[in-house]
């Protein structure tokens, strides 16, 4: 495996990314994997911050899958290895992994990334912002992403939530893991307990700032279950649960 492009940390499963599992949370994962993301992209000077000052440029990530084996525990030693796998001229795909201190595969993620103009919101080519091309790292995730197939109705209808100042994130809107945080809200405590995570599919639509209400919706179909979130009649966040 080509090194670099490859950055791996060792983590500690702390009490901040607990659930009442008292083990990782699925969206707490998506944190330390969006992490992990940003600072291996900063070891190529490919980092949003970069890109901002160098090219007024920023990352936008538009889907993200997740295969969840297992969930380390409170305290348990883990490390979290991510690099990018291809350079498709506007797109790029990311593989991360959390292995145990013994080498097991805990979480499998892969996500797909771009970057757009600030001026125009349009998409930049990769390689116009020194993006690598060569060498990179075989994939280690090879489930594709889906089209989602699920209808709603307002009869799915679960909560809708203000967007208020702890939603956002450096970029001035919702941040990508509090997404998932909502959508993990149409569910109970009991019920999450009694069934953790075992796959999860995320599509990022739109944006959203301060001061927006988003609308939550939840349905079942073929043994997953199903989620968007809307803001006013504007789809910007959908995703799959696989239990």
């Amino acid at each position: 495996m080509s090194t670099n492009v490859t950055f791996s940390s060792q983590r500690k499963i702390s009490s901040a990314f607990l659930d009442s599992s008292v083990k990782l949370g699925v969206a707490h994962a998506a944190k330390m994997i969006q992490d992990n993301v940003t600072e291996c992209f900063g070891s190529f000077d490919c980092d949003g911050v970069t890109y901002g000052k160098k090219y007024n440029a920023f990352w936008v990530f538009t889907k993200a899958k997740f295969i969840f084996n297992e969930f380390p525990a409170w305290r348990d030693d883990v490390t979290v290895t991510t690099f990018p796998v291809d350079n498709g001229g506007i797109r790029t795909h990311v593989n991360t992994q959390i292995k145990a201190a013994g080498g097991a595969t805990l979480i499998t993620a892969n996500q797909e990334a771009c970057v757009l103009s600030f001026e125009n919101h349009r998409p930049v080519k990769l390689n116009a912002v020194g993006f690598p091309s060569e060498d990179l790292p075989a994939p280690v995730f090879d489930q594709p992403f889906e089209r989602f197939a699920a209808t709603f109705t307002e009869d799915d209808f679960v909560y809708e939530q203000k967007v208020r100042y702890n939603l956002i994130d450096m970029s001035h809107h919702v941040n990508n893991t509090e997404y998932i945080n909502l959508a993990l809200d149409v569910f109970t405590e009991e019920y999450l307990l009694a069934h953790p995570v075992k796959e999860m599919e995320v599509h990022y639509t739109g944006e959203t700032k301060e001061g927006e209400t988003l609308k939550v919706y939840k349905c079942t179909k073929d043994s997953r279950t199903y989620v968007q979130i809307k803001a006013e009649d504007r789809l910007v966040f959908e995703c799959y649960f696989l239990f």
